[in-house]
C-alpha cells in the first residue's frame, strides 16, 4: 500500500489567517512592518514551546535539481515507497534519473518537478527519523513554484499521490507551452540605479517593431531579493535585454537552464489542466499549519483557494522576497525560528541570507 500521508506533524489549524496579512502587507517591507499582526509570533505554535524551538520549512522549485540527488535518503523504507509509486505513476524510473542522470535529462521539466518535489519530501522523511521534533514544531511553511505544491503535501492538503498526480499534469502542461513558444528565462542582478523597467519596455517594442510580435511578452517572473529578479518572455525579448544590460546600468544577466516563459502569460495553456487536475483531487483540506502563497503573500485558508492559487500561480511571478518578509518580519528583539531548506540546493537559503541575515543564522539544508 503506497503511502497516504508523507507525516505525522503538529495539529496546529488555523481556521483563518487572512486577518493576519491584508494586501497592503504585500507590497513593501515596510507595509509589512506596519501591519504586523502578529501571526508571524506564531501564538498558535505548540504549547510550552519558544519561538526559537519552532520551525519554517521552504521548499525548493525547479532548478534546484542536480545528479546524486537522493543517494544520503535511501536508507529511509518511506524513500523507496515514495520512488516505487513515482516510477508507476509516471512510468519511468526517476530515482535512477535522479542518481544516475544525465543532467539533460533530469533538467527536463518533466522529470524535474516531480524529482525536485519527491526529494523534498523524501528528505523531511529522513528528517523525522533523525530529529522528528523540528517536523513536529514546523508552524508555516512556503514553497518556490513548483515547490508551493510540495509545502501544500506537507501540510496535509493533499496526500503524496495526490501532489504527485498534480505535479505531473503541471510539468506535462508547461513543457507543452514551452513546444508552443519559444521563450526565455534570464536573472538580473540589479544596483541603485539599474533601470529594469526601461529594459523592459524596450525589449517589447523591440518584438513589436523587429519581429512583428502583436502581443510580446516580457516581465518579471520571479522576485528574489532586492537586487536580483528573473525576467521571462518571448526569447526575442530575453536577448534583448542580455544583450543591452549595460545601457540599462544592469550589472549582470545570466540565463536559466529552462526552454520557456515560466509564470508569464506564455503559460497560460496550462492553467486549464492544472485547473482540472487539482479539481480532481479527493477530500482537498484547507492546510494544517500557514503555506504561504507567494502568489499573494496569503496564507492559503481554503480548499477552494488550494484550486484557484496553484493554477494562477503558472501565469503570475513568483513573489518570493516578499513570501520571505512575510514570514519572517517581526519586532525588534523576536527571536527567530529554525529554517529548514528539505530537498535538492541551497537555493532558498541564499535568497534567505540576502532578505533577512538574521533569519538566516538560524537556517539548515538538509543532505539529499
Amino acid at each position: 500500500m503506497y503511502l497516504r500521508r508523507l507525516a505525522h506533524i503538529s495539529k496546529i489549524r488555523t481556521a483563518s489567517c487572512t486577518h493576519y496579512l491584508s494586501r497592503k502587507f504585500c507590497q513593501t517591507y515596510a507595509s509589512v512592518r506596519d501591519s504586523w499582526k502578529g501571526w508571524t509570533q506564531y501564538e498558535n505554535r505548540p504549547q510550552d514551546t519558544n519561538i526559537e524551538q519552532t520551525s519554517i520549512f521552504l521548499f525548493p522549485g525547479q532548478g534546484s535539481q542536480f545528479v546524486g540527488m537522493g543517494k544520503h535518503l535511501l536508507r529511509v523504507p518511506k524513500v523507496r515507497e515514495m520512488f516505487q509509486c513515482a516510477n508507476e505513476m509516471l512510468r519511468t524510473d526517476l530515482l535512477k534519473t535522479c542518481l544516475e542522470g544525465p543532467q539533460s535529462k533530469l533538467d527536463q521539466t518533466v522529470h524535474c518537478q516531480p524529482a525536485t518535489y519527491i526529494i523534498s519530501l523524501a528528505s523531511v522523511a529522513k528528517l523525522q527519523e533523525d530529529d522528528d521534533e523540528v517536523v513536529r514544531n514546523c508552524v508555516a511553511t512556503a514553497g518556490f513554484s513548483v515547490g508551493e505544491v510540495t509545502a501544500l503535501v506537507f501540510a496535509g492538503s493533499m496526500t503524496f499521490e495526490q501532489g504527485l498526480h498534480v505535479i505531473r499534469v503541471r510539468a506535462e502542461a508547461m513543457q507543452k507551452a514551452c513546444d508552443q513558444t519559444k521563450g526565455a528565462m534570464t536573472s538580473v542582478f540589479l544596483s541603485h540605479d539599474s533601470q529594469l523597467k526601461l529594459a523592459i519596455a524596450a525589449a517589447l517594442e523591440h518584438c513589436k517593431t523587429h519581429y512583428k510580435l502583436e502581443s510580446p511578452e516580457c516581465r518579471i517572473a520571479n522576485y528574489l531579493y532586492s537586487d536580483c529578479k528573473v525576467v521571462a518572455g518571448h526569447i526575442q525579448a530575453i536577448e534583448f535585454i542580455e544583450q543591452h544590460a549595460p545601457q540599462f546600468r544592469i550589472r549582470r544577466v545570466k540565463r536559466l537552464p529552462v526552454n520557456g516563459a515560466f509564470h508569464t502569460s506564455l503559460m497560460r495553456s496550462a492553467v486549464e489542466p492544472v485547473s482540472r487536475a487539482v479539481s480532481r483531487v479527493d477530500q482537498l483540506k484547507p492546510p494544517s499549519i500557514p503555506v504561504v502563497s507567494a502568489l499573494d503573500i496569503l496564507p492559503y485558508t481554503t480548499a477552494e483557494s488550494v484550486r484557484r492559487k496553484l493554477s494562477l500561480q503558472l501565469v503570475r511571478p513568483v513573489k518570493w522576497e516578499q513570501t520571505l518578509h512575510a514570514l519572517y518580519i517581526r519586532p525588534p528583539d523576536t527571536p527567530f525560528p529554525v529554517t529548514i531548506e528539505p530537498g535538492p540546493g541551497k537555493q532558498l537559503g541564499a535568497m534567505l541570507r540576502m532578505a533577512n541575515r538574521k533569519a538566516f543564522a538560524h537556517y539548515r539544508a538538509l543532505e539529499v
